[in-house]
């Protein structure tokens, strides 16, 4: 008889806490992996940051992108699906690079050429700092998928209870922010938390562009002393405690809604 949801005991889990105990251990005894560790601990705070910016900027465009989906104007409509196809059609590793080296240029270029008309200064290409392209192609690259979240949560809300709101007299934001949005939310909190982990590891492509974060440090770390066994055993290490920290984290919050929802 299979057990249901929630019953059944997470030997995995067990598993994968006894490795990473021991890697921990390894890394309290072992000079080399210690020596590992203390430098990739310094690319922790950059993969956070690279991540929650660019998945809280995501969010907003991706929300953005779905509401001009479900317009009732055409332009608004068509225009919101050319992004989302466009966007989702380029690999995001070759979206980083676009971004890098022939976006942010070509906006350094378009404000200077602006500011030479109202007395600003100008910016150098070099001065737009590579972080912040990383953050930038993150930013386009994910609010194709979550508008696609957003759309079919928002899609999934009962008409009946929106034309309920329209009787009792509720504008559309009123509407929107009140009875539309959070029962949307509620419905669409796991594959947004999905998405949320896929950015922490997909966070990692920022260092193709030098951007010190865990993996770039890794690489660097390896290259150096050669110990490419210990160096990627300790990156893979600190990107699962953070994905299964976050899964976990996110399974409990999931249950909490449906209690709260039954």
């Amino acid at each position: 008889m299979k057990p249901e949801e929630g019953e059944e005991f997470p030997w995995w889990l067990v598993i994968l806490g006894v490795t990473g105990l021991w890697m921990f251990y390894e890394v309290w005894v072992s000079e080399i992996y210690s020596q590992v560790m203390s430098t990739l601990v310094k690319g922790i705070e950059v993969t956070v940051a690279v991540t929650l910016v660019a998945y809280a900027m995501a969010c907003a465009l991706g929300l953005a992108l779905a509401v001009a989906g479900l317009s009732k104007y055409r332009v608004l409509r068509q225009a919101a699906r050319l992004w989302i196809e466009v966007i989702r059609g380029v690999p995001i590793m070759v979206l980083l690079l676009y971004v890098a080296f022939v976006l942010s240029p070509a906006l350094v270029y378009a404000w200077n050429w602006v500011g030479a008309f109202v007395g600003a200064a100008p910016v150098i290409s070099r001065d737009f700092p590579l972080i912040a392209r990383a953050v930038m192609a993150l930013t386009l690259a994910y609010s194709a998928f979550l508008a696609e979240i957003f759309r079919a949560g928002l899609q999934a809300v009962d008409k009946g209870q929106i034309e309920a709101a329209m009787s009792l007299g509720l504008s559309g934001w009123q509407r929107f922010r009140h009875i539309v949005f959070p029962q949307a939310f509620r419905m669409i909190l796991p594959p947004l938390g999905n998405d949320f982990v896929a950015m922490v590891k997909d966070s990692s492509l920022v260092s193709i562009l030098g951007v010190a974060d865990i993996t770039q440090l890794g690489k660097v770390q390896a290259a150096g002393n050669f110990r490419y066994f210990e160096t990627y055993n300790m990156v893979a290490l600190l990107y699962l405690v953070m994905t299964i920290g976050l899964s976990l984290g996110l399974r409990r919050i999931e249950r909490r809604l449906r209690m709260r929802i039954n």
